[in-house]
């Protein structure tokens, strides 16, 4: 297996990554959800869509009062996916939704609580079990709603960080995600206002075209990025 350097190493600094996006946006006060139950089912519901979009059909749920666990578990997945139809691919998202509250019933007993208080590996491991949940949607799980120290890496964090020299554009997700966690403070709140920044530059200036590097908060790769190739913690390669 080969050795990563280390990003102290390399150059790349996710802590001043942190304190320049902090600087510029301040707290994220992000993932929006009244419970862990509906921070899950946003996870789920946010694939492939905007969020404007995800509130529809989560304000969809609380309507019919099935924002619970058991009653979710319950339900008609024919009849959650008409709830869910706002957010698209509404009957895939219908049985990727069903799968995951199924599997957290029957583990759990019922209490979701219980199913969030399992360590952060073995709480990642059941996730990554059911069919349709990826690790971006199982790590979203974990930070935002079990509230663990496991980094969200999106396709916001693979565009920018690409975009500047830091990854190769083809890096493997969990590369990422650990050279993230091995250089960040062990603080629940940056965890959480890193990733939710990086998603803020992806939407406000770096994006998939046209791309407003003039402006973006991370113009200056000093602040956060030594020059050269081996700064990075993972393969390295440019994009677009």
């Amino acid at each position: 297996m080969k050795t990563r350097p280390a990003p102290s190493e390399t150059g790349f600094d996710p802590s001043a990554l942190h304190a320049v996006l902090y600087a510029h946006y301040g707290p994220s006060r992000w993932w929006p959800g009244e419970s862990p139950l509906e921070v899950m089912a946003g996870a789920v519901l946010t694939q492939n869509t905007a969020w404007r979009n995800v509130e529809k059909a989560i304000a969809n749920i609380k309507d019919a009062s099935l924002m619970d666990l058991e009653k979710l578990a319950r339900a008609d997945e024919a009849f959650i996916a008409r709830l869910i139809r706002p957010s698209g691919y509404y009957n895939l998202k219908a049985r990727r939704l069903k799968n995951l509250v199924t599997m957290v019933h029957e583990r759990s007993g019922g209490s979701l609580e219980r199913f969030l208080n399992l360590d952060a590996r073995d709480l990642r491991s059941a996730l990554l079990s059911v069919t349709g949940i990826g690790r971006e949607t199982a790590d979203s799980i974990c930070c935002y709603a079990a509230n663990k120290l496991v980094f969200v890496v999106d396709a916001y964090t693979r565009r920018i960080l690409a975009r500047h020299g830091v990854i190769d554009h083809d890096a493997d997700y969990d590369d990422v995600r650990v050279a993230f966690e091995r250089s960040l403070p062990e603080s629940l709140d940056v965890y959480k206002d890193l990733h939710a920044h990086i998603v803020f530059v992806g939407k406000d200036y770096c994006l998939r075209t046209r791309p407003r590097c003039g402006q973006c908060p991370l113009r200056d790769e000093k602040a956060w990025a030594a020059s050269g190739p081996s700064r990075s913690p993972v393969p390295t390669g440019r994009v677009p």
